[in-house]
C-alpha cells in the first residue's frame, strides 16, 4: 500500500542531461521536455537572471545578443557538469516545468551519463540532481539507454551495437545480455564538429563565426560523404584581419573537409570497440550492424561513411535525438527490472 501511495504522490523522472540539450521524461507520459542546456547569468556576480527567461530555450535565444553585463553559458561541457550551481538551477527549473504541482513528494530521477565519466563527475551529477529536488538519483550509461530507447534486443545473448553522437560526447557500445561487453566513450561530438568548422573558416577565409553559425552550417549543408548534388550556403561573420562584418559563400565540400578530423576520431573509437569484441559477437554484428543515434548522427551520409569504413551495415535510428531519453524513461518505468545495472545515490529517502 505504501509504495502505491508514494507512486501517486510523487513522479519518476528520466533525464538525458546533455551538453547541448536536456530532455526530461515523465513516467507514464513520455518525453515531455526538450530544451537547450543553457543559462543566462549576470557577469558581475555570476547569478542567473530573475524570471523564467534565464534557462533553456528563452536563454538560448539571447545567445550572441546580450549586453556585456549578461552572458549565456552552458553548465556542462563534454557531457559532464562544469558549474554545479548553474546545473542545479537549470535542473530545478526543468523539474518544476515538467511537474509543477507542489503538493507532490520529491521525485526519483534516473540520469543518463557518459561512459567516460569519472567518480568525481558522477558525484557532481548526484549532488546537483539531489539539490534540484530529487529524493533519489540513479545513473545509467548513455549507450545502454540509447540501445533500449531505439528498441534493440539488449537482453538477448546476441551482439547489438549502438553509436550515440551527442553534443559533447560519442558513446559506442556493443551490448549483449543487458550488459556492455565492449565500448568507447570519447569527448567528441557535435560541439567538436562545430569547432572544426569555425577553425576551417578562420584558416581558409580569415572569417570569424560563432558556434551557433557553425552549427547551422553543419545542419544546412554538412555531410560525411560526397552528395549527388553538392550544396552551398551564405555565412556572415567578422573579417579576422579588418574586424569588419562580411559574408562568404561556403560549399558542402568545404564543410566536409573541415569535419574530417572529428569524423576520423569517431571512426577510430568504433574500430577500437570492434577490436575488443569476441569472434562470436563479431559474427552477430555482420548481420545486425550498428545503429546511429544522437543529434550528431543527423549529419548527411554519416551512415554511409561509417558503413564504408567499418564494413558493417549502419542505419540511422528513428527519432535519433530522443533515443537516450526514451531508453532512460523505459528503465525508470521498469525500475525493478533494471535496478541491478544502475548506480544509485547513497541518500535514499
Amino acid at each position: 500500500m505504501l509504495p502505491r501511495l508514494l507512486g501517486y504522490l510523487s513522479s519518476d523522472l528520466a533525464v538525458d542531461l546533455g551538453t547541448a540539450n536536456t530532455l526530461v521524461g515523465l513516467a507514464g507520459e513520455g518525453v515531455v521536455l526538450n530544451e537547450p542546456s543553457v543559462v543566462a547569468v549576470h557577469q558581475r556576480n555570476g547569478r542567473i537572471l530573475s524570471g523564467g527567461c534565464a534557462v533553456g530555450q528563452l536563454a538560448r535565444q539571447m545567445q550572441g545578443r546580450t549586453p556585456e553585463s549578461i552572458t549565456v553559458v552552458r553548465p556542462l561541457r563534454d557531457g559532464v557538469i562544469t558549474d554545479f550551481e548553474l546545473c542545479e538551477a537549470m535542473l530545478r527549473y526543468f523539474f518544476r516545468k515538467v511537474e509543477p504541482r507542489s503538493f507532490r513528494l520529491k521525485p526519483r530521477v534516473l540520469v543518463a551519463v557518459p561512459g567516460s565519466i569519472t567518480p568525481v563527475e558522477k558525484r557532481a551529477v548526484f549532488t546537483s540532481t539531489h539539490r534540484a529536488g530529487a529524493r533519489q538519483v540513479f545513473l545509467m550509461p548513455e549507450a545502454k539507454a540509447a540501445a533500449i530507447g531505439i528498441g534493440l534486443p539488449v537482453v538477448e545473448p546476441v551482439a547489438n551495437m549502438v553509436c550515440d553522437i551527442g553534443g559533447g560526447t560519442t558513446e559506442i557500445a556493443v551490448i549483449s545480455m543487458a550488459d556492455v561487453v565492449a565500448g568507447q566513450s570519447i569527448r567528441v561530438g557535435g560541439d567538436k564538429m562545430d569547432e572544426a568548422i569555425v577553425d576551417y573558416l578562420r584558416r581558409h577565409y580569415n572569417l570569424r563565426i560563432g558556434p551557433s553559425a557553425a552549427e547551422q552550417l553543419r545542419i544546412d549543408i554538412g555531410s560525411a560523404c560526397p552528395l549527388e548534388e553538392e550544396l552551398a550556403a551564405e555565412v556572415r561573420g567578422l573579417d579576422a584581419i579588418s574586424g569588419l562584418p562580411r559574408r562568404a559563400t561556403i560549399t558542402s565540400e568545404e564543410i566536409r573537409e573541415g569535419l574530417a578530423d572529428p569524423l576520423e576520431e569517431i571512426f577510430d573509437a568504433i574500430q577500437r570497440t570492434l577490436d575488443q569484441v569476441s569472434p562470436d559477437l563479431a559474427a552477430d554484428l555482420v548481420d545486425s550492424g550498428m545503429a546511429l543515434c544522437g543529434g550528431g548522427a543527423l549529419l548527411r551520409q554519416l551512415d554511409r561513411f561509417l558503413a564504408q569504413r567499418s564494413g558493417l551495415p549502419v542505419r540511422l535510428a528513428p527519432e535519433p535525438m530522443l533515443a537516450v531519453a526514451k531508453g532512460t524513461l523505459v528503465a525508470m518505468e521498469q525500475l525493478d527490472r533494471w535496478r541491478s545495472v544502475l548506480e544509485s545515490s547513497d541518500d535514499d529517502v
